[in-house]
């Protein structure tokens, strides 16, 4: 099928500078700082008061300025010169998949995911799921790997979080203008928004079609919010993860046999179908009722479609892992299983998962079933997952189940700070960036002078504290907070102090309030006039977790008590842009899950790679990451029965490696030029061992070897 992009006519460009429009539209410029800049040096203060957004941008840059730009030799070279680097991009033929996968280039996989974080300006997306997802697409774009993404376009995004005098999480959302978002409306020929539909109980629900470029890759998204649909049903993509069963499921149906039925209409003929996670796990019976209703019998389609199906879980919790009680498959799937030639029994065979309240039918194991292969994304979770769907095995032992795992990684691009990317140009090689997981070139690192690092570490560092000022400064002019809350936001902090980070989402296993487990010790850890601490905690709490709230209002009011000296700090409305500033800007990451519930993490892989040293519970990548000498590690591998025992001496650990290892290391004497030798040595090393390890360069070749080229020549 042919269909229209359709991009908003807002523009009034200067004829010289006329492609700003056409490089906004594409997320390109998300992960190439020289793109970013030639369009926010215009107006810096408005760049960042529209939360980095182009198109919004570009909408209300003042017409003079762009006036201004078409005159000024200096842009006008920067702005040829990323152009250049635009079209060289987007034509390029010599891609990592060409040279290295060529049986590859007819093959197209079809990525699926519910949620996908691609840049602040578009919070369609709710934790680190969101976030792979995102990398995944960016660095499927650099190597020219042949891939599409299927997901949804939340029209309330997730939420925007605000804390009371208390520490009280309280939530409101976004109300977004597409046209001011680079999102691309499709339409059909005849002008009509392009649209699918599915079929839910007793109705027809109906979709439009929307488009985000990601550099070379397109990703479609859906969005019920049409009017074709009930007021209810306009709501079912509003926003992430609704606890209404009823509004979720309708949510996996509209992804799953929506999802295939958009990339038949669009033409898209994929290869390799990859569900991120179980939600879209309903793909899988879409496509065997297409085999079905071509002649097959239901065994011979499933055997055909579990050829080309890949599938990754992610998470060894298991409320994580969506499941339904069996009354909603009775509700919402009977004409499914008599069109399919099975019996109910059978249809709900397919995702059975006995529990000790009863049965219920499990996403992750309807995935599993009709999977050629199943990946954990660390290799402790892959342990743990095969532990953990061992049961659909049972003549097999734990060892022998069929999931193997490939470890997360970050897309570089996105997450470097500019002056690190700066200086690996300068002492890895220009074209370090096409080598990133080749362990060798890494180590040049050791090249590097001290003092570079040193200053870098120091120029980043102070951008988050000027961040947390200037935030905290304009929370306090619009005099709607508290003078407490103004310390707790960060208005004291210092840019010399040792400062650790913790920023993630806010449920218990996490752990936030660990290391306030012993107050009274914090407090002299933290408070030493010749080795000063800080910490900066960030992050959301799901709107019904109510424990999880519990926590942000625990850290909130540690942040509140004078007696910490405004060193404990909470960062409000935790994004990808206060991620960046994060990683990039603290001294050392903390991370305190209770082992082994952290499949992968990656927050502490970006910040490795921009010299920030881990310490961290061994879970996740932290297990691989770790070599003894480039971070530290809180507690121990051993599993517990008991949590409270855990927390207990994980607790300890943090307390004792903080006095006696971490904080004197950082303070002790210093050369000149004020550095810590050995601490540098450390992040050195932390960057050697971890950037060529944890890169999505390394799992996506890891997924084409292992996962996608084995599924395309099942096609």
């Amino acid at each position: 099928m042919t269909y229209k992009k359709v991009f908003p006519n807002h523009y009034d460009f200067p004829e010289r500078i006329n492609r700003l429009g056409e490089l906004a539209y594409n997320l390109w410029w998300a992960w190439n700082p020289s793109a970013s800049r030639l369009i926010s040096e215009l107006d810096r203060p408005l760049w960042d008061a529209l939360n980095h957004n182009p198109i919004a941008f570009l909408h209300k840059v003042d017409h003079e300025i762009l006036e201004r730009a078409a005159q000024d030799s200096y842009y006008l070279d920067e702005y040829d010169l990323v152009m250049q680097k635009f079209d060289e991009y987007m034509k390029a033929e010599d891609t990592w998949c060409k040279r290295e996968c060529p049986a590859s280039v007819d093959g197209k996989v079809a990525y699926f995911s519910f949620e996908f974080g691609l840049h602040e300006s578009m919070p369609f997306y709710a934790g680190g799921l969101g976030i792979l997802s995102g990398d995944h697409l960016k660095e499927a774009s650099d190597m020219g790997l042949p891939l599409v993404g299927v997901g949804f376009i939340y029209h309330q995004g997730y939420f925007v979080q605000k804390l009371t005098e208390d520490g009280w999480q309280e939530t409101s959302y976004y109300h977004f203008d597409f046209e001011e978002m680079p999102i691309i409306a499709l339409e059909e020929e005849n002008g009509t928004p392009l649209m699918i539909s599915v079929e839910l109980p007793e109705r027809e629900v109906f979709a439009r079609v929307w488009m985000i470029q990601v550099g070379r890759v397109p990703l479609y998204l859906l969005d019920s919010n049409v009017q074709n649909n009930s007021t209810h049903d306009r709501q079912m993509t509003a926003r992430l993860y609704s606890n209404d069963l009823e509004t979720r499921i309708s949510q996996e149906i509209l992804l799953g046999f929506g999802g295939v039925r958009l990339l038949e209409k669009l033409g898209e003929d994929p290869t390799v179908w990859h569900m991120n996670e179980g939600h879209s796990a309903f793909l899988t019976m879409e496509r065997v009722s297409q085999l079905v209703k071509q002649g097959m019998t239901f065994d011979e389609a499933a055997a055909q479609v579990k050829k080309t199906n890949v599938f990754t879980t992610h998470t060894p919790v298991p409320a994580g892992n969506d499941q339904f009680p069996l009354w909603l498959i009775d509700k919402y799937f009977p004409s499914t299983w008599k069109e399919l030639g099975l019996t109910r029994d059978q249809f709900i065979d397919l995702g059975k998962q006995t529990q000790s309240w009863g049965e219920t039918f499990s996403m992750p194991v309807l995935a599993i079933k009709l999977s050629e292969k199943t990946n954990g994304v660390s290799e402790l979770h892959g342990q743990v997952a095969r532990e953990m769907w061992n049961f659909l095995w049972p003549e097999r032992k734990v060892e022998d189940v069929p999931i193997s795992h490939i470890t997360n990684g970050i897309h570089v691009n996105s997450w470097l700070a500019r002056r690190m990317r700066l200086m690996f140009d300068r002492y890895l090689g220009a074209n370090w960036y096409d080598h990133m997981d080749d362990e060798e070139l890494w180590q040049r690192v050791n090249l590097i002078p001290d003092i570079e690092i040193w200053d870098i570490r120091r120029h980043t560092k102070r951008k988050l504290i000027n961040y947390a000022i200037e935030t905290a400064r304009m929370n306090w002019s619009s005099e709607k907070h508290q003078p407490s809350q103004v310390i707790a936001e960060g208005v004291l902090l210092d840019q010399y102090s040792l400062t650790i980070g913790f920023a993630r989402r806010f449920a218990t296993y996490k752990r936030a309030n660990l290391v306030l487990s012993d107050y009274e010790r914090l407090l002299k850890i933290i408070t030493r006039e010749d080795m000063p601490v800080q910490l900066i905690f960030a992050g959301k709490a799901h709107p019904a977790d109510e424990p999880g709230k519990l926590l942000i209002q625990q850290v909130y009011r540690a942040a509140k008590d004078p007696r910490s000296q405004g060193r404990i700090v909470f960062l409000e409305n935790y994004d990808l842009n206060i991620a960046r500033l994060m990683v990039q800007g603290v001294d050392v990451w903390m991370n305190t899950p209770r082992r082994p519930n952290e499949a992968s993490g990656t927050s502490g892989m970006k910040a490795a790679l921009n010299g920030t040293l881990n310490f961290s519970v061994l879970d996740g990548w932290w297990c691989e990451g770790y070599n003894g000498n480039n971070g530290w590690v809180v507690g121990s591998e051993k599993d517990y029965d008991d949590p409270t025992l855990q927390d207990k001496k994980d607790a300890e650990s943090i307390y004792q490696i903080l006095e006696n290892e971490l904080v004197p290391l950082y303070y002790q004497t210093r050369t000149a030029g004020d550095i810590s030798e050995q601490w540098i040595s450390k992040v050195k090393e932390s960057i050697r061992s971890c950037a060529p390890q944890f890169s999505t360069r390394r799992m996506l070749r890891q997924y084409m070897n292992e996962m996608y080229l084995p599924a395309m020549q099942n096609k």
